[in-house]
Order: structure tokens, then C-alpha cells, then sequence
């Protein structure tokens, strides 16, 4: 696969994982609420939830989504009553300051990569995205396991460059909190960033 095509690749998948979306809003949220170190394996989640999608379309499995809606459906629904129920969590009780440096654990983590995943894997739009991308600015005649590699490689590299800052600011902002009422604040903020992008993914359901 020439160079120029990978770099097309490049540039449009990182102008696309820039736009705000469901799962730009659901980093900001978590990253809000539980700060960077906790909100990485969300990104995990993000990004393999990416690269699931990229291998469909590669594979040329263009009635993916068709084909699975029941199957999208019920993930797209799980991911966001998830995005829900920590909105519930962040907006009840949330962070305090005695909180703030509290271990995640292994269980936290878990759950947070397996959020991350399910939000991708609940937006469709997501394979249409590569769908329609792969054909026009590579020869899908050509590609082989090589190029599937390379692409997956770059991928990954765009997506932990464009939202890797997004969850950084978003957690300075919250490591710069002091008291209780800004945390209140924060909290709430955090709610409403998972609720938003909840309602996103639900309506289109």
C-alpha cells in the first residue's frame, strides 16, 4: 500500500476522532469525576472498540450492522444505561476530597475499559465511518494482513493523540479542585457529560 494512502488514512481518522461525540463526552465525563489514571482504560475501551470496527470493514463486512441490529441494539442500550447509571453516581454522591486519591482497584478498571468498548461498539456510525473512509483513500483489492497491521498500529496512535489531551485538560481540571462545593460542581458536570452522551447513543436506538 503506497505511503500517501496511509497518510490519507492519518489525517482523515484524526480530523474525525477531534469532533466531539458520545465518546469524547464520555472521557470528559469520567475523567471529571475520577481523573486521568481512571479514565485511561476507558480510552482502552475506545480504542479497541475502533479497531473491532476497522476489522469489519476490512474484511468488507459492509452489512455488519444491518445484519447484527439486534445485536447492536442491545449493546448500544447496555452501554448507555451504564454511561447512566455512573451519571446517577456522579450527580448523588460523586467525588469529595477524601476521595480524590483513593486506589481504583482492579474492578474499576475493568469496568471502566468495558464502558469505553461498549460505547463504540454502540454507535454503528462508527463502521459506516470506515466503511465509507477505507474506499476512498485506499485500494481494499490490495490490502493485505501487512497493511491491516499498519493501519491498526495507526489507529491506535491517532486515537491516544487526539484524546489522550481531551482526558488530560479535563483532569487537570479536576486535580485543581479544593473544596467541596467546586467538586459539587464537577460532579455535576461530570453527570451531565455521561448523560448527554447516554441520550446520544440512545436515540439512536
Amino acid at each position: 500500500m503506497a505511503p500517501s494512502s496511509f497518510l490519507a488514512y492519518t489525517l482523515a481518522l484524526g480530523i474525525a476522532a477531534a469532533i466531539p461525540g458520545p465518546g469524547v463526552a464520555a472521557l470528559v465525563g469520567r475523567a471529571l469525576g475520577t481523573g486521568f489514571r481512571r479514565t485511561m482504560p476507558m480510552l482502552a475501551g475506545l480504542v479497541l472498540g475502533d479497531l473491532i470496527y476497522l476489522t469489519f470493514a476490512i474484511l468488507g463486512l459492509a452489512l455488519l450492522a444491518h445484519t447484527f441490529e439486534t445485536a447492536f441494539t442491545i449493546v448500544r442500550v447496555v452501554g448507555a444505561l451504564y454511561l447512566l447509571w455512573l451519571a446517577w453516581k456522579f450527580w448523588t454522591s460523586g467525588l469529595t476530597p477524601e476521595k480524590i486519591e483513593r486506589s481504583p482497584g482492579r474492578r474499576d478498571g475493568l469496568m471502566s475499559f468495558a464502558a469505553g468498548l461498549a460505547v463504540t461498539l454502540g454507535n454503528p456510525k462508527t463502521v459506516v465511518f470506515y466503511l465509507a473512509l477505507l474506499p476512498v483513500v485506499i485500494d481494499m483489492t490490495g490490502v493485505g494482513l501487512a497493511d491491516w497491521t499498519v493501519l491498526s498500529l495507526l489507529t491506535i496512535a491517532i486515537l491516544y493523540c487526539v484524546l489522550t489531551p481531551y482526558v488530560a485538560l479535563a483532569s487537570r481540571a479536576r486535580s485543581a479542585l479544593a473544596d467541596r462545593a467546586t467538586l459539587k460542581t464537577v460532579n455535576r458536570a461530570a453527570a451531565l457529560a455521561m448523560t448527554g452522551a447516554a441520550g446520544f447513543i440512545l436515540a439512536r436506538t
